[in-house]
């Protein structure tokens, strides 16, 4: 027994030798830019969707139940052509019956159950930057290393992937540098399903997001 200890000890000693050798600190190198450039969103009606009172007899009881499409106009202003990126976060977090970083939350009814998701989409036909002819959008799931290929599909705000947009079709450069930028924003929304929902009082909608410019 004493041997197989002393065995093992000195095996440790012989593997921590070269640790005791290699330099005792290491370096932390914090890096970044400070830009003159700087961006303001506006979004009309002070970006609030007012969707009134809605009778639970227009709710689908099984499955959830698609409103009508809402929109907002978004304008962008910089003072001077910016490469730039939006986002989007959940002020709802957690409360969205579906998981996903495109949909985001509309709160919870008095038993904690989720009333459904909302969610924001760009139309690059719908969107106008500068003097540019056409816009279109693009993509990055990777923080900006690689791009998706610029068209003009409607393309839905994450909360995680970049949404640019840049005025060369097919490009995957990602954004191009724009100064302003207007668009029309399309706004989903689907409330859970009516046997999902505590009705014994009002259900309040509350969805909330916060869009966010990025500087590239």
């Amino acid at each position: 027994m004493n041997l197989y200890g002393i065995a093992f000890s000195s095996v440790v000693g012989l593997l921590t030798l070269p640790l005791a050798q290699a330099a005792s600190s290491v370096e932390l190198t914090v890096q970044g830019r400070i830009t003159p450039l700087a961006c303001v969103p506006t979004l009309s009606g002070g970006g609030v969707v007012d969707l009134g009172r809605i009778s639970h007899q227009d709710l689908n009881i099984e499955t959830g139940t698609r409103l009508q499409l809402r929109q907002l106009s978004l304008g962008i202003s910089c003072n001077g052509p910016t490469r730039f990126v939006l986002l989007m976060t959940d002020n709802r977090d957690g409360s969205a019956n579906v998981n996903s970083e495109i949909y985001y939350g509309l709160g919870f009814d008095n038993k904690g159950n989720k009333v459904g998701l909302f969610s924001v989409s760009f139309d690059p036909k719908l969107t106008v930057a500068d003097s540019l002819p056409q816009i279109y959008g693009t993509e990055s799931t990777t923080g900006g290393a690689a791009w998706r290929t610029s068209n003009l599909r409607p393309i839905d705000i994450g909360s995680r992937s970049y949404l640019g947009f840049t005025d060369i079709e097919g490009s995957t450069a990602g954004p191009s540098a724009i100064q302003d930028l207007n668009s029309l924003l399309n706004i989903e929304v689907v409330l859970a399903a009516l046997k999902n929902l505590d009705l014994s009082s009002d259900v309040r909608i509350d969805g909330s997001g916060s869009l966010h410019i990025k500087y590239l």
